[in-house]
């Protein structure tokens, strides 16, 4: 009964031509692995192994709201754009739990599959409960051909318990919340202002986790009270005080470029304490390899 039971779970989920060959490709219990390849307070990445086609990939970045996506890694990428289903399917051992759907999608052609933050938590608890999500197409090289591909739930729990704990201690705020950031001053000097030294807290934190940055550019500015020459000379203080910070970090020297500016290029008259604060400033701009 139960395997009359399992052969109409698997004829109702499949999406496409029911007379096709169908091809599935899931870990077995002895193959199953999952690893937090990732861990740490810039990003958390929950990765499986699919023998013979290629990985399924959990990401979650710092940022100030709460992200995750899923990435089907192919071997070989769409040759086509292709629509896809993706349905939770009891594994074997469990027969007659029935399937059901959680979204349907495309695969652009070259390009691997992706999932948005919703149905990628979907698929989480799924899995979580023992279930495969399984993505159904029609190979684009073999239109009498279905593929299905699994994500094995074996050996998950443990670690996606480190998985989550992960998430939790991501950082509120991204690189992108950095990368452009301008530190103000108190009248002479190199002591910033309350708010600037709390917004450089923030940088020293990320820059801590992050190694992936590879050009820092620092601007060091003044207002125009005092002497061209003393104003040069404070400005090349403020930029060179944040390269040697930059380099404590871990960043290499030459990766860090600090000019002073001296009283040119102000962002605001002279005329007011307000104004003149504007322009006692550090313009740092930062750049990471495009993912």
């Amino acid at each position: 009964m139960w395997r009359r039971l399992l052969l109409l779970s698997w004829l109702a989920v499949l999406p496409l031509n029911a007379s096709a060959e169908l091809r599935h490709y899931v870990a077995a219990l002895d193959q199953s692995q999952w690893r937090l390849l990732q861990n740490s307070p810039v990003a958390c990445t929950l990765e499986h192994d699919i023998p013979s086609y290629g990985r399924a990939v959990f990401t979650s970045k710092a940022g100030k709201n709460i992200n995750l996506q899923f990435t089907l890694d192919m071997w070989q990428k769409p040759d086509a754009v292709t629509n896809a289903k993706l349905l939770s399917k009891a594994p074997m051992w469990r027969p007659g739990v029935m399937s059901r759907t959680i979204m349907e999608l495309h695969y652009q052609k070259y390009f691997n599959g992706e999932v948005p933050k919703k149905a990628a938590w979907t698929m989480l608890n799924e899995l979580e409960r023992g279930m495969e999500p399984t993505f159904y197409y029609t190979d684009w090289n073999d239109r009498d051909s279905t593929v299905a591909v699994g994500l094995s739930a074996a050996n998950f729990r443990g670690e996606y318990a480190d998985f989550k704990q992960c998430l939790a201690k991501l950082l509120p705020y991204s690189f992108d919340d950095i990368a452009f950031t301008v530190l103000t001053y108190e009248t002479g000097g190199t002591e910033l202002t309350r708010s600037s030294k709390a917004q450089l807290a923030r940088v020293e934190q990320y820059l801590t986790y992050d190694p992936d940055v590879e050009l820092v550019l620092i601007d060091g500015y003044t207002d125009s009270y005092g002497g061209r020459s003393i104003n040069q000379k404070v400005s090349e203080k403020r930029a060179d005080s944040l390269k040697e910070l930059f380099v404590a970090k871990g960043i290499a020297a030459d990766r860090i470029h600090a000019v002073g500016h001296g009283e040119r290029r102000h962002v605001a008259l002279n005329t007011s304490a307000d104004e003149r604060e504007r322009n006692r400033r550090v313009v740092i701009r930062m750049s990471k390899p495009e993912e």
